[in-house]
């Protein structure tokens, strides 16, 4: 028995240096790992059987499986090294190498097995069962009891199963068995029996099923035997799949009548926390995963309704580990249908009060973030089959045996483990952007990454590539959901670029790569349009601004509804609905986007979204489902366009309801348009650029867990239903609400959307170079990084091919950008000025002694540089930028000190830190 370590708390973000500049940077322990989870997911060489492994037990550092198999190798399959391992193998559970100890189990007729294995509670007896005559050629009938010291049968030992024993338990004086035999020693047994754990003498126990018995578990109080499998009466009572029964006489003290006749229990554990089953079943209405029971009067705690055959559960240190190929946890919230997932860790008990009961049942404890991955394997395909925790020089090993051929992707048969110390894998790299629609703030967000052993990762976020961090947030996330974290910064500038970079790490202190650089430019004056949906409170706001694939940023106040791109849609399609964003476009056929987190909404929403088409075969633009890329089953929620441009909105609340836009009100011209739809307390709107178009008295909808959908899911038999699923065009700016918008704030998002914004240009040198006193003949037009400064003097000069105005623009500010190198003190204590150059220079012919003539006044300066490699703003004359607009045009970059500046070139490979002017302009 073990003690359950205490839960932790729900993971949460957290902040350092929230908008200012060093945040609080953790060094955590090499061997952490996220509690409660106790074991990494990182596999260990584990030598393999070549068939499959179906039973396991553990003793002193030893680990004993057995199951279907002839030999075992070395994990990197040396020919030649294979030793025989006929059904039986002992390990070492610190190296994962055979032992000395060596049994073979036989049998004359048929195929022998090994299905379940357990130690004796003083750790001095092997009890094995199956499908076997001998174990070593010691006479035995499917069951024997092995000396673990001298690893030799106990040949007095012989009770006579004459089939198959699938399930063992034992305390200090009986052993306990189930399987598919009906009588033992001569006698009626059916399908449990109880022997002497010493002389194997049968005892009076009785608990007769009617069919086969898969798990047998005696309570920690030893006074109660736990039955699982196939049956569905225990000594004539109705009793499915699971039953409790006296220890001494198995008279039943429980049934169970709830459990789908399809589904039986294939293993059964227990600890202090209370009694676990693990389930599988076929068909219709099957139960294929977990229920967790009290102790202290066996009724369920809860239910987790995963699908995916549930072999093996394992309690341990507060944690219910289990073996099965999970596939399906919609129920569950957690993930949808697609793919298995076969070794998963949850908490034994609820945190906290326990949910409120669905359909009857109490939902089980959430996934933790433990999760090694496997594939189906040999046999009946199932994966994992069995586990069991071992300790050697006080490191624990989580070993798991089954039918698999691939753990972490890499090839391992029969028999893989884990250990509680040496994580050594990092996350993935988040995937970064930033965005900003007012002066004084930029967000910058990221999609969680996923480490396999780590659902609390720490994120760092590097400003203008300075090499500390400007802040540390902490958020959570799974393989299955990865929500969007964010983080504000308040201290840049209007008017001025600044790129950001982001990394992971674990509680072991390993850390991914440093995202991809992502970069933005405050704007001088609010973005209209944007700040309102942003201040009518979306909770889920895609611009479609993404330049990669497959992660759509969400611009919410709250930033934690990022999208998932299915099959990559056109990115940075323009022009977009609003000015200076750009849209997303669909090919109608395969592609969509759905949100990245399941949630629950209720009967109160808004859908608002822009849309630009011309297909004559409608689509879905926006809806609510439950599955992700592969086509929902519940659905509603949604506006779709029929194949005349029509436009439907509509919940399902029993019955289909929606409204519908006029017969001659059809939007399939090409233009843009903005469709809203709303429910409430008053019913359903539909909205159409600005204006009402129908209303009907639906004030409820159909109540499920789900995702947002973008550009296709299913469809169903709604009314006017179109050609496809999937729609083509392009879509902007969607948002979803949690409130019903009223009809002055959507005819203001319309009206909003067609005022002027700034344009930002970024205009990079086309040429650049520096002088240098001490070299006076030499040219530097090539170099990878330019200098300033007074004594001995090095000069920068810049070219730049500076745009027009938009029309009905003028500029409302300028800045230089450049990034420090990384050479040793590249920053200057000095003033640095920007002037304009009004000589004639070119960066292959330019010297000291061909310089040109610098003009006056300085455009900007900048008072000292720190060192470090990280890129500047030099705010400039917007009045004197203006007068050049259209034109080639240079800057100087000049200095009266003594301490020199070095900054990247045009040639350098420092994407980020490229000279360039920033230019913002915006209506006169």
């Amino acid at each position: 028995m073990r003690r359950s370590r205490g839960l932790t708390a729900a993971l949460v973000l957290s902040l350092a240096g929230a908008g200012t500049g060093i945040g609080l940077v953790l060094m955590p322990q090499a061997s952490a790992i996220t509690a409660p989870v106790a074991f990494t997911a990182d596999e260990l060489p584990t030598w393999q059987p070549d068939g499959i492994v179906w039973a396991m037990a553990q003793a002193e550092g030893t680990v004993f499986a057995g199951g279907t198999f002839s030999a075992v190798r070395p994990p990197d399959g040396t020919a030649g090294a294979e030793q025989e391992a006929v059904n039986f193998v002992a390990l070492d559970a610190a190296t994962g190498k055979p032992t000395s100890c060596k049994l073979a189990f036989t049998i004359g007729d048929g195929t022998a097995t090994v299905r379940t294995l357990v130690v004796s509670k003083d750790k001095k007896t092997l009890y094995a069962g199956g499908y076997f005559g001998a174990v070593n050629g010691t006479p035995v009938s499917s069951i024997a009891a092995i000396d673990i010291a001298s690893c030799t049968p106990k040949a007095a030992f012989h009770p006579g199963f004459p089939a198959t024993v699938r399930g063992l338990a034992v305390t200090d004086d009986t052993l306990y068995a189930a399987g598919d035999f009906t009588t033992v020693e001569g006698q009626s047994r059916e399908r449990f029996a109880a022997v002497d754990a010493g002389s194997g003498a049968l005892k009076p126990f009785k608990a007769n099923a009617d069919e086969p018995g898969r798990a047998v578990e005696v309570t920690p109080d030893g006074k109660n035997v736990l039955l699982g499998g196939d049956f569905f009466t225990v000594n004539n009572a109705n009793s499915h799949a699971l039953a409790v029964v006296d220890a001494t006489s198995g008279a039943v003290k429980k049934t169970y009548t709830n459990i789908p006749s399809n589904s039986v229990v294939k293993d059964i554990s227990t600890d202090d926390t209370g009694f676990y089953t693990g389930n599988e079943g076929s068909g219709g209405g099957v139960f294929d995963g977990r229920i967790g029971l009290r102790l202290s009067d066996f009724t369920e705690k809860w239910r987790d309704r995963c699908l995916g055959a549930t072999q093996f559960v394992l309690p341990y240190e507060g944690v219910l580990y289990s073996s099965s190929h999970a596939h399906d946890c919609s129920t569950e919230l957690e993930f949808p249908d697609g793919k298995r997932n076969f070794l998963l860790a949850q908490p034994t008990n609820h945190e906290g009060a326990a949910p409120a009961p669905v359909d009857g049942f109490v939902r089980g404890p959430a996934k933790l973030g433990w999760h090694p991955t496997a594939n189906d394997g040999l046999g009946e395909g199932i994966g994992p089959r069995v586990m069991a925790v071992a300790e050697k020089n006080d490191v624990k090993y989580m070993w798991v045996g089954g039918e698999f051929t691939l753990i972490n992707g890499k090839a391992q048969q029969g028999l893989t483990r884990f250990a509680s110390t040496g994580d050594v894998g990092a996350p993935t790299t988040p995937v970064a952007s930033a965005s900003s629609v007012k002066p004084g703030e930029a967000q910058v967000r990221w999609r969680t990454s996923y480490d396999a052993d780590d659902s609390k990762l720490t994120y760092r976020i590097y400003r203008n590539g300075s090499t500390t961090p400007a802040a540390t947030v902490t958020a959570s996330s799974l393989e299955w959901e990865r929500p969007q974290a964010s983080w504000n910064d308040t201290t840049v500038k209007a008017g001025q670029t600044y790129t950001y970079r982001v990394t992971a790490t674990d509680a072991a202190g390993n850390t991914s790569a440093l995202s991809a650089t992502t970069s933005v430019t405050v704007p001088t004056s609010v973005q209209s349009y944007p700040d309102q949906v942003r201040a009518d409170g979306a909770e889920l706001y895609w611009r479609y601004d993404d330049t990669v694939s497959p992660y759509v940023a969400d611009s919410s106040v709250s930033g934690n509804r990022s999208g998932v791109q299915v099959n990559t849609p056109a990115l940075k399609q323009s022009p977009g609905a609003i000015g200076g964003s750009t849209a997303m476009g669909f090919n109608g056929t395969s592609q969509q986007v759905h949100s990245d987190r399941r949630q629950s909404v209720g009967s109160t929403f808004t859908l608002e979204t822009w849309f630009k088409t011309n297909t004559t075969r409608g689509g879905k633009l926006i809806g609510f489902g439950n599955n992700t890329a592969r086509s929902s089953g519940s659905y509603d929620r949604q506006i779709y366009m029929t194949n005349t441009g029509r436009l439907v909105f509509g919940v399902y609340n029993g019955t289909t309801r929606t409204v519908t836009t006029g017969l001659f009100d059809t939007y399939n011209d090409n233009k843009w348009h903005h469709v809203v739809g709303t429910q409430g307390p008053g019913g359903i709107t539909l909205y159409v650029d600005g204006q009402k178009k129908d209303t009907l008295n639906a004030t409820s909808n159909a109540t499920y867990a789900g995702y947002w959908h973008v550009g296709g899911d299913n469809l169903g038999s709604w009314p006017n239903r179109p050609t496809s699923n999937f729609y083509a065009g392009q879509l902007d700016e969607t948002a979803v609400y949690p409130s019903a918008l009223t009809d002055a704030q959507v005819k203001k998002h319309f009206d909003l959307a067609k005022a002027p914004t700034d344009t930002v240009s970024a205009v990079k040198a086309t040429e650049d170079t520096y002088v240098n006193q001490g070299a006076p003949s030499t040219a530097y037009g090539t170099s990878t990084s330019l200098a300033v400064r007074g004594t001995s003097a090095y000069q920068t000069y810049l070219r730049f091919n500076l745009p027009a105005a938009p029309a009905g623009q003028v500029l409302k500010s300028a800045a230089l950008h450049f990034k420090t190198s990384t050479q040793a003190g590249a920053g200057t204590a000095d003033t640095v000025s920007v002037v304009p150059v009004t000589g004639n220079w070119t960066g292959a012919g330019t010297t000291f002694n061909t310089k040109p003539a610098l003009g006056s006044p300085a455009l900007g300066t900048i008072a000292g540089v720190p060192d470090a490699s990280a890129v500047h703003s030099v705010d400039l004359n917007t009045a004197a930028i203006t007068a050049a607009l259209g034109s080639n045009y240079s800057l100087g970059l000049t200095s009266a000190g003594t301490d020199p500046l070095w900054i990247w070139s045009s040639e350098s490979t420092a994407a980020e830190g490229t000279p360039q002017l920033v230019l913002t302009f915006g209506a006169k």
